[in-house]
């Protein structure tokens, strides 16, 4: 567990500190940019896409481990348009509210249904 929290501490501040330089160097234009490289279906649009789709699975995620209640709802937007940065932040915090209990961390207080349906 202590690689898991180093690795996502360390995702966190290299995300964070590369988005800050990005934010500088070329303003906050990321929707124009990021849909326009997918309505040119090259492989930048490709990246794109796929990646959108791993937000979304991430989001949906947090959405059903929060038993899709209206903060599983927030979460799960800010998942979305948060990236790396948030999932390293949520995990980090999981990790330490669930005693590094990976199966806790990933399925919540649904833990008594995973273990009737083994």
């Amino acid at each position: 567990m202590i690689m898991l929290r180093f690795f996502w501490v360390s995702v966190f501040v290299s995300m964070s500190i590369y988005t800050g330089v990005v934010i500088d160097q070329q303003g906050i234009g990321l929707f124009g940019v990021f849909f326009g490289d997918m309505a040119k279906f090259g492989w930048a649009g490709q990246f794109n896409a796929d990646f959108m789709a791993m937000l979304a699975m991430s989001a949906i995620w947090v959405a059903w481990r929060n038993n899709f209640s209206t903060f599983g709802f927030l979460l799960a937007t800010v998942a979305f348009f948060g990236g790396a940065p948030f999932l390293c932040v949520y995990l980090l915090v999981l990790s330490f509210s669930c005693s590094g209990n990976v199966v806790s961390m990933l399925i919540g207080d649904k833990l008594d249904l995973a273990k009737k349906e083994l």
